[in-house]
């Protein structure tokens, strides 16, 4: 939570629209068009060439549009160059709607089908720089499953060295939110110096240390290939791939590294202790001598091919959201919290990925550690896959650091409502917690900044902005002292939650926020 300022690479928050991943992130690929059949079902002819995808008849079979992986978009209209069938309908069969990429929306991922016959226009076209995230023409769509926010690893938590990466293998273990029988990883070296190699990857579920469950280990690959090289500034998607991802389970992604950067991407805040290996050691069933670290490296995101009716909920925070005070390798971070409270109530089991996108020291406005809440906004928000629901909780950085309190709640309060305006745009549903309290053993608190976090939250608490308030403060505050926490919700330094603390968080978010989408 120090606010140390570092170089931030500006605009990359959306590289890689193109190159993230099979079929694209946003918009599926070509639909194969339908084309008109002659006799159709209804025994109509081809209309003339449409502006539209190829849209089949009433009665038309559906055919094979966009891939699944291709994410097409939920609301997107149909691409150009479709020829229309006859109103009698194409072959026979139900249901059969065009193949339309689609603009891209937020998402979806089995594309609509085109209809069957004859010899009808290419189909829809992708869209254009869609997020990935619920809809499309099909039943199923990439749904994230556990996410994390990079930055410009910092020198303190660079790899240690010796061993390093480079030829070395590095195994880390993440916490899933929902369950998938088909999953795909997305690896990032957006803040890298140079291109990083990554000679063979692999998943399974993990079962302690380091250990993994052998049966389940299974090779990623890219675009086919074993290894992947990620140019500077870029990401990749792996291709899907086949794995039972559990809900609430931990799951191993182990790196057999080639040649890596100086400057090295990655998330400082894991909580999560990672296993660095010499040599490739990544089938090994235990990364033997080990050197750890509580990081992790070039991972970004898994997601999972989930059914209609499941979506993500992203927390965009700072450290609190990104577990300080909680308890290495327990994942009892609030959003973890959350999320098992989500997999007990009937209502949301297994609907509602929680995609935790905090970074310790994160501001909104300016300076803190990693691109600020602004600037990430479109990578670690409106990108993410299968988005429904957002909490923002966050500020509190901004507040530590102010030389007025009352001028930084109002240009807080102001960013607050340009984000909420974007994500209601994508059709996500925002919900804004209020900034807990900060009076204890840290530099942050003063009179001016309470000041300046009472009208923060005030506006929070009285805005039509967002969809609806969690009232963290009102939660965690010492009735006998508001600007402090209570001392059980306290990890000590009256600023961060205590893991009682984190767990209050989790109990006072409302279960009905997430309906089914």
């Amino acid at each position: 939570m120090v606010n140390v300022r570092i170089a931030v690479l500006v605009g990359l928050t959306a590289v890689c629209l193109s190159a993230c991943g099979p079929s694209g992130d946003g918009g599926g690929n070509p639909g194969t068009g339908g084309a008109a059949g002659t006799t159709g079902a209804g025994g109509s002819t081809a209309g003339t060439t449409g502006s539209g995808g190829s849209v089949a008849g009433t009665t038309g079979a559906a055919g094979t549009g966009g891939s699944a992986a291709g994410d097409a978009g939920t609301t997107g209209s149909a691409g150009t160059g479709g020829a229309t069938a006859g109103t009698g309908g194409a072959a026979a069969g139900t249901s059969g709607s065009a193949g339309t990429g689609g603009m891209s929306g937020r998402g979806g991922s089995s594309a609509g089908a085109g209809g069957a016959g004859g010899t009808g226009g290419a189909g829809g076209r992708g869209g254009t720089t869609g997020a990935g995230g619920t809809g499309g023409g099909g039943t199923q769509a990439w749904v994230g499953t556990w996410a994390t926010g990079p930055q410009l690893t910092e020198t303190g938590n660079n790899p240690p060295s010796p061993p390093g990466l480079t030829n070395n293998t590095l195994r880390q273990i993440v916490f899933t939110s929902i369950s998938g029988s088909q999953a795909r990883l997305r690896l990032s070296n957006e803040f890298g110096s140079g291109p990083v190699t990554m000679n063979a990857v692999h998943v399974a579920l993990a079962t302690t240390g380091s250990s993994i469950n052998m049966a389940t280990d299974k090779a990623v690959t890219f675009s086919g290939a074993a290894s992947v090289t990620i140019a500077q500034n870029q990401a990749v998607f792996s291709d899907p791939f086949d794995f039972a991802v559990p809900a609430l389970g931990n799951v191993a992604i182990t790196i057999a590294f080639g040649a890596t950067p100086t400057g090295i991407t990655g998330h400082p805040g894991s909580r999560t202790n990672s296993f660095i290996g010499t040599g490739n050691m990544v089938s090994a069933a235990s990364i033997s001598g080990a050197v750890m670290a509580e990081h992790w490296y070039y991972i970004v995101g898994l997601d999972v091919m989930a059914p209609a009716g499941t979506a993500a909920l992203v927390t965009l925070g700072d450290s609190i959201t990104d577990g300080r005070g909680s308890t290495t390798d327990m994942n009892n971070r609030w959003p973890d919290d959350l999320s098992r409270r989500l997999q007990a109530n009937a209502a949301t089991m297994g609907k509602v990925g929680v995609l935790n996108q905090g970074i310790g020291g994160n501001a909104v406005l300016t300076g803190g550690l990693g691109p600020t809440a602004q600037a990430r906004f479109m990578r670690d928000v409106l990108q993410m896959r299968g988005v429904k629901w957002l909490i923002i909780l966050e500020g509190i950085n901004d507040l530590g650091g102010s030389s007025s309190g009352a001028t930084t709640a109002t240009q807080l309060t102001t960013a607050f409502g340009s984000l909420a305006d974007m994500a209601h745009a994508a059709g996500i549903k925002v919900y804004g917690a209020t900034i807990t309290p900060f009076n204890g053993n840290n530099t942050y608190y003063n009179a001016d900044r309470e000041s300046g976090r009472t009208m923060v939250n005030s506006w929070i608490r009285t805005t039509n902005k967002f969809d609806a308030i969690i009232d963290l403060d009102i939660a965690l505050r010492d009735s006998a002292d508001a600007t402090k926490m209570v001392a059980t919700y306290d990890s000590g330094d009256g600023l961060h939650p205590s893991v009682a603390g984190h767990q209050k968080i989790a109990d006072t978010v409302n279960l009905t926020l997430f309906s089914t989408p």
